[in-house]
């Protein structure tokens, strides 16, 4: 534990010094989340990518068994006041499985035209099933106050792998079509675009068919998400980039815990120098309550700035997760508060240093 340095931090000029008033910090956080637009980053509300899917693993039909339930999702969504949440398909759903050292990895290759079969089975889904229960898709950065405005739930349709696009540039065009503002380049199957932290290199960086889908992505305003990828990746898609970038769920390593999909606190500088943000992920990974997660994102905010720390819960998928619903948003922004976070940074966090790098990113987009 880097210890919390909220005085630290205050020291610096990056937050207020805890506040006088010890009032109700819940109706404090209620207050805060009327008033500013909650956005959790990286997310799979209801678990579409089950829905009518077909040869999955045992374990992913275990995931799925329930079935999807995004109608829970969005009650849950309204009841924690989150304006919007990424929608995120998983590229790679179908050839996932449990793999040696208990993790999910790719346990077999495509079948021709699998990923691409089950992209589409996935945002079309989405695209069918969301707007009945009131989510409005977004399609540029001003979108998502415009529809917390109206009362209702802004939904971000990103891609978790770029294993859809089959290696051809032309899928990152009409993914943007579809209404796709995110890609993360990788997730538990290295690909076409690079490696992932939890298997072997195969690529050592970048390929440059990695290099055009970032270039496209910043040609068309589509936010790059470094999430799973490897440390050589990584560094190599920031060095392309020319706006900056995500790492959407994910911690550093050394801050309280180690673990394969932590990343370094090199790269989370760098992401961080360019601009980009760190999305606090609520595994359970080294804590075990909700308190310990709010701890964790003062711990972030302390070595890169409350600026480059940004909701991102990995919801409906997460592993051993100590935030499990929506409903517990006002709670952590309430312990953020009482742990002397500041409101200030507290809104930041919930939405607005996401929100800063879309616009960002939305404004270097060439036509």
């Amino acid at each position: 534990m880097s210890g919390l340095s909220v005085a630290g931090l205050a020291a610096a000029g990056c937050v207020s010094a805890p506040e006088v008033d010890e009032g109700d910090f819940l109706q404090q956080a209620h207050a805060l989340l009327t008033a500013n637009p909650a956005i959790d980053i990286h997310a799979h509300p209801g678990r579409t990518f089950g829905r009518d899917a077909e040869n999955l693993s045992p374990a992913l039909k275990m995931m799925s068994s329930g079935g999807a339930t995004e109608d829970r999702a969005i009650a849950d969504m309204r009841a924690g006041q989150l304006a919007g949440a990424s929608f995120a398909v998983v590229a790679d759903v179908q050839v996932l499985n449990v793999v040696a050292g208990g993790g999910l990895g790719a346990a077999r290759e495509f079948m021709p035209g699998e990923a691409r079969a089950s992209y589409q089975r996935q945002i079309a889904n989405m695209q069918r099933v969301l707007p009945e229960m009131g989510v409005t898709f977004v399609k540029e950065p001003g979108d998502f106050r415009r529809i917390k405005a109206k009362g209702g739930i802004a939904g971000l349709l990103t891609v978790e792998g770029a294993d859809f696009l089959d290696g051809d540039i032309a899928n990152v065009g009409k993914a943007f079509a579809d209404g796709v503002r995110s890609i993360t380049l990788v997730h538990y199957r290295p690909n076409e675009v690079g490696d992932i932290q939890t298997a072997p290199p195969v690529a050592n960086g970048l390929p440059p068919f990695g290099a055009e889908v970032i270039r496209e992505m910043n040609r068309l305003g589509m936010v790059v998400d470094l999430a799973h990828a490897s440390e050589d990746t990584a560094k190599a898609a920031l060095a392309v980039s020319s706006v900056p970038v995500m790492c959407s769920h994910t911690h550093v390593n050394g801050l309280s815990a180690e673990h394969p999909r932590f990343i370094s606190l090199e790269l989370a500088k760098e992401i961080s120098r360019r601009g980009g943000v760190i999305g606090a992920w609520p595994a359970g990974i080294g804590m075990k309550t909700l308190e310990e997660y709010a701890a964790r994102i003062i711990d972030l905010a302390d070595v890169l700035g409350p600026e480059h720390v940004s909701l991102g819960t990995d919801m409906d998928a997460n592993f051993m997760p100590v935030m499990t619903s929506y409903t517990q948003l006002p709670e952590l922004v309430a312990e953020l508060l009482r742990r002397g976070y500041g409101k200030k940074n507290a809104a930041a966090f919930v939405g607005g240093n996401f929100l800063r790098v879309h616009e960002k990113v939305w404004a270097g987009r060439k036509r």
